[in-house]
């Protein structure tokens, strides 16, 4: 294995994260978080599909030859696409409907192509699998915070409609934090989605930044004279 169980886990979340540093999955991410059952819902989805077709394309790798290498991985998440979608028509039919084309368009995000060509051909099962899950969850984590700003900023209640994945016993999980004729539309639109996200990117890039002062000032050679010690004894009364 290339890279260790901790760096594929911190890539996954972090340092490598599909939305904030690589940018992909963006049109998804942009047209279904306004509230948080819908980025919950595709982020599901998106997490079981690069999952499954991470551990797929491992596992058959060896019988692929280059020539038909991307066709195959292609066929491979459309499958996966499938099942998903057509587990939600079963389960999840009214957030099916809800969230549209854009489950289908899971085997277009090239956050998964991008794994299975980029990891998942080159690795066994088991780290490939973890690279599923963890690039799937950090996708997911994204979601689900664009989704909670925006449904706080603009319609004013967290956990609205719960009831759609979790079925009727998460009918009153809604939390109002404004009075209920609050609505602030342009958080809800396609422009308050652009920039909740661009605020996200904006945050993980200070933290990075501040994290590698921090790193850069503790390596930092100490200079003669920038330290002192007390030489004096200290003298006890009797």
């Amino acid at each position: 294995m290339a890279t260790s169980y901790r760096e594929v886990v911190v890539n996954g979340l972090w340092k490598n994260n599909p939305a904030l540093v690589q940018l992909l999955g963006l049109c998804p991410l942009l047209a279904v978080t306004s509230s948080i059952v819908n980025a919950l819902g595709l982020g599901l989805a998106t997490l079981l599909v690069l999952t499954g077709s991470n551990i797929v394309v491992s596992l058959v790798r060896s019988k692929i030859s280059d020539a038909v290498r991307l066709p195959a991985f292609v066929m491979i998440i459309a499958t996966f696409t499938t099942c998903t979608e057509l587990l939600m028509k079963a389960y999840t039919y009214e957030l099916y409907l809800v969230l549209g084309i854009f489950i289908p368009l899971i085997v277009t995000n090239c956050a998964i192509l991008g794994r299975a060509e980029a990891f998942a051909s080159k690795n066994s099962v088991l780290p490939s699998a973890l690279d599923g899950l963890m690039m799937g969850m950090g996708f997911a984590m994204v979601l689900l915070a664009v989704g909670a700003v925006r449904e706080v900023l603009g319609s004013g209640t967290l956990f609205a409609n719960m009831q759609l994945l979790f079925g009727s016993t998460a009918a009153d999980w809604t939390i109002h934090i404004f009075p209920d004729d609050y609505a602030f539309l342009v958080a809800i639109l396609p422009p308050g989605a652009f920039l909740v996200t661009g605020l996200l990117i904006a945050l993980k890039n200070s933290i990075d930044q501040a994290r590698k002062k921090r790193a850069e000032a503790k390596r930092a050679p100490v200079k003669a004279g920038s330290k002192r010690v007390r030489t004096t004894e200290i003298v006890g009364t009797e």
